[in-house]
């Protein structure tokens, strides 16, 4: 089912938690709505499923305009952050409960639970009660009985957020399977943006109540569109290098910075007064006749992977090494910057240059 969001607008007194949000998920897709807390995200999520109603704009489930419909008319699935199974019924009985509700018999329920929890490959536990299970098994029977209403659309919400961090990685490969085999169409709301990169087929990047972009993971990642964007995703962090306009002279392959003047392509575009040199940890080209140097601070190795820390243009930076790169700490390096992951912004808007 494709889902459109047209001019979402959502105020809780005089305070807006969303501002006049236009968004079209796509048919068949995990999406994930990604944002530092209190951006809006689990706002959106609760007015797609009808538990808070919208101040302004519209909603559409493929052309059907539900802006008013009541939760149970809009055939969803929710699944919420602290799992909300019910104690005192079995595995089997927390995922047929949906269809308990709507009166369906007990040998067709049990069935249809069977099948789900197949799905989800929690079969031999349906007897056990949520006490007895995992945190990622308690997850897993959430998800089933979400499914086995047959939704149109998924919402989950923060649903990773208590897990421990190997568990969170099983999971999040587990609830990408469950979706890609069912094909029903997700929104999966998240702070992290590992997760959200690692899971989803589109990405919504959301700040205080405002769309920011949306992409595939990895066009948000290279192609950022303003400076928020381009912090936000990454790890570890892109560098930040804070200057002023005519602070900096600085010659690179197919770009170079010369009396507060960018000159790329051809073209030459003035720097405002303060703008910000963002590198991503990568994109350190090291190299004999390198035209750019820098001293090293120190190097450290974190598991398979090892980062130089550069003193460069008065800040300190954090740069990948290969394999094939010998840098010792103490020692002056030459490099220039690849052509990904370098991006220039005027630091007081956010406006990407370059």
């Amino acid at each position: 089912m494709k889902v459109t969001l047209q001019n979402i607008t959502k105020k809780f007194g005089s305070t807006i938690a969303v501002n006049d949000f236009t968004a079209s998920l796509t048919d068949g897709h995990l999406i994930c709505l990604l944002g530092p807390s209190g951006c809006g995200k689990t706002t959106i999520l609760n007015m797609l499923c009808g538990i808070t109603k919208v101040t302004q704009g519209k909603i559409f489930f493929d052309d059907v305009d539900v802006t008013d419909l009541p939760p149970d008319q809009r055939g969803i699935g929710m699944v919420f952050q602290n799992y909300a199974l019910y104690p005192h019924m079995t595995v089997l009985e927390n995922i047929a409960f949906p269809l308990e509700v709507q009166k369906i018999s007990k040998k067709i329920r049990n069935e249809k639970a069977l099948e789900i929890a197949k799905l989800v490959h929690v079969e031999n536990l349906v007897q056990r009660f949520p006490s007895e299970l995992s945190g990622g098994q308690q997850q897993r029977v959430a998800i089933a009985r979400a499914l086995i209403k047959n939704p149109k659309l998924l919402l989950m919400d923060e649903p990773l957020s208590n897990l421990d961090a190997r568990l969170r990685l099983e999971m999040r490969e587990e609830i990408r399977r469950i979706q890609k085999e069912t094909g029903v169409t997700t929104v999966f709301v998240t702070h992290d943006q590992d997760e959200a990169m690692a899971i989803s087929d589109s990405i919504l990047l959301m700040k205080d109540g405002f769309f920011i972009q949306e992409g595939l993971s990895q066009e948000l990642y290279n192609n950022p569109n303003c400076k928020f964007t381009s912090d936000f995703l990454g790890n570890p962090p892109i560098n930040q290098i804070h200057l002023k306009k005519n602070e900096l002279e600085i010659e690179n392959p197919g770009w170079k910075i010369s009396c507060g003047i960018l000159y790329k392509d051809k073209e030459k575009i003035e720097l405002p007064e303060e703008y910000t040199l963002s590198v991503r940890a990568e994109s350190f080209d090291f190299c004999k006749d390198g035209k750019i140097s820098a001293d090293t601070e120190s190097v450290v190795e974190l598991g398979k992977e090892r980062f130089a820390y550069l003193h460069l243009f008065n800040t300190s930076v954090r740069a990948f090494i290969y394999d094939e790169e010998e840098i010792n700490e103490g020692e002056k390096v030459s490099f220039n910057f690849r052509k990904r992951g370098v991006f220039i912004f005027n630091t007081k808007t956010g406006e990407r240059l370059m």
